[in-house]
């Protein structure tokens, strides 16, 4: 075959190539086709993944999913989740030094064997199946054997679709109640307020949804800096696994307070660290939000007994932080906490005590000069003596367009809204209920610079758990959380869950066909 020969079918492959598909049509230089460059259209797929909720055995665990009704979606849609593999017992992969951090001795102190017989069990059945949107779905599984899950919703299922996890543990290490909700694959993520002190078993769970292994480096920072790890570089995640890894396995340093940086290599991963400690209790700490100069952190229980603040700078320059709650009334300044200096690759911490003093309240960062990214998380603890709980919250994202918190009962749940730069108005729905019931929506306004814990619509003839859906009425950033209480034999069990954006809809730029590229 001679060259033009070639040159004819490779000139008309491209022809057809351009033809095939649609091209971005240049704007004119009046910008009239700006505003409709781009529609805002529901996302056809979404991912989540679940770590495994617990190795007590004593543990029992609820999971609740929901898909919040969209417009523009189409009638088709469906959603699964599926059993991640086993943790391997392979060297190579992210468990350091061949050891199954993850598994248990089968006691309840949170402590690892370190053993394993390199043997699979059968694959476990889902915990749900999840239903058509605007109707929650609920599963439950009991002891400390439940797998991770890789949930996928596609379709009409897809756009804010969301899976509570809560689990209740009444005795031994992390006992009280753990909650989380499954987040969805990432390469990169920040968690202040981890700890590797004698008391606490804190474990990052690592999460590999795709069909090849990912490769990830785990950094851990303290308050004089980076901390020496051993087997923190260069750690494999299999394919469609979940491995879990004690922390303390990676450094020898013993520090209260430290952030972990996981930074993915190659592939995705979702991650979530579960805090378990001898005394306090336990829960799941979610990623906080991105870095950056401003951090909110919504919804610290007004009954708070102690709030710990942890923050890092992860550049080159030192944060200086002007530290305000807002409360009811509107933001104040903590005795003897107006400021807060975080030094550059280190993390800080500050015990705020009972900083909300009986009232809703939440934590609003600010640079006092130079805007100087950094991350934060607090530590709340409920209860008083022996009767402690912890609970973690991350600063996050606004709630934006739309948010939803599923795993709700009639009673024990506290939805809590700041709007710190603004007054804002908010629309809340009460999902119809797993077992039946009719979905009911409220308006709320929400004054500048203040915290309120709402009183919940509760859906007209519940039955089972629902799921509440926020979206914002106004321009004005909304941040939200929401709260799950229960006591058991006088603990006060919480969990605590932010509610940043959905992102159920992706930005879809006008296009047209247009075979006049070719000529230019």
């Amino acid at each position: 075959m001679n060259r033009t020969t070639l040159s004819l079918i490779a000139g008309t492959a491209a022809l057809a190539a351009v033809t095939g598909f649609a091209t971005l049509n240049q704007p004119d230089a009046s910008g009239a086709d700006s505003a409709r460059a781009a529609a805002e259209l529901p996302v056809e797929r979404t991912s989540l993944l679940c770590p495994a909720p617990s190795t007590s055995e004593l543990a029992e665990t609820s999971y609740t999913s929901f898909t919040p009704v969209t417009k523009g979606t189409g009638a088709d849609g469906k959603a699964e989740l599926t059993p991640a593999a086993e943790e391997s017992a392979d060297p190579a992969t992210a468990t350091p030094g061949g050891k199954t951090s993850g598994k248990t001795d089968g006691k309840t102190n949170g402590k690892t064997d370190g053993k394993t017989n390199g043997k699979k069990k059968p694959a476990a059945k889902p915990a749900l199946t999840p239903k058509a949107p605007g109707a929650p779905a609920v599963g439950t599984t009991t002891g400390g054997d439940a797998p991770a899950l890789l949930g996928t919703a596609e379709g009409s299922s897809a756009p804010g679709w969301t899976v509570q996890q809560t689990t209740e543990v009444p005795a031994g290490s992390g006992r009280g109640l753990q909650g989380l909700a499954c987040s969805a694959p990432d390469t990169e993520f920040w968690f202040p307020g981890v700890s590797t002190a004698a008391d606490r078993s804190d474990y990052v769970h690592l999460t590999n949804p795709d069909d090849s292994a990912a490769v990830v480096d785990i950094a851990l920072y303290g308050k004089d800096g980076a901390l020496e790890t051993t087997v923190g570089e260069g750690l494999t995640v299999p394919a469609h696994s979940s491995e879990p890894i004690l922390l303390s396995t990676l450094t020898g340093e013993k520090q209260e307070d430290l952030t972990v940086h996981v930074n993915v290599r190659s592939g995705r991963l979702g991650a979530a660290v579960q805090a378990l400690d001898e005394k306090l209790g336990g829960d799941w700490l979610a990623p906080a939000t991105d870095p950056a100069p401003t951090q909110v952190v919504p919804g610290i229980p007004k009954d708070a007994t102690a709030v710990r603040l942890v923050a890092y700078a992860p550049g080159d320059a030192d944060a200086d932080l002007k530290v305000q709650l807002a409360s009811p009334s509107g933001l104040i300044t903590p005795a003897g906490h107006e400021t807060l200096h975080v030094k550059a690759g280190r993390t800080i911490s500050v015990d705020l005590g009972d900083v909300t003093r009986g009232e809703a309240g939440s934590l609003v960062l600010t640079p006092t000069d130079q805007s100087v990214p950094v991350v934060a998380a607090v530590r709340v603890l409920r209860g008083k003596g022996a009767d402690q709980e912890s609970a973690f919250i991350p600063a996050t994202a606004p709630v934006g367009t739309r948010a939803s918190a599923a795993g709700n009962s009639a009673k024990g749940a506290t939805l809590s809204l700041t709007a710190p730069k603004g007054t804002a108005q908010v629309k809340v729905t009460a999902s119809a209920g797993s077992g039946g019931g009719t979905a009911v929506s409220k308006t709320y306004t929400v004054r500048s610079g203040t915290t309120q814990d709402v009183e919940l619509p509760v859906p007209g003839g519940l039955k089972g758990n629902y799921a509440l859906t926020v979206e914002t009425l106004t321009a004005t950033p909304v941040y939200a959380s929401r709260t799950l209480t229960s006591t058991q034999e006088g603990v006060p069990g919480f969990t605590v869950q932010t509610l940043p954006d959905d992102r159920g809809t992706v930005s879809v730029p006008q296009a047209d066909e247009d075979v006049a590229v070719l000529q230019k």
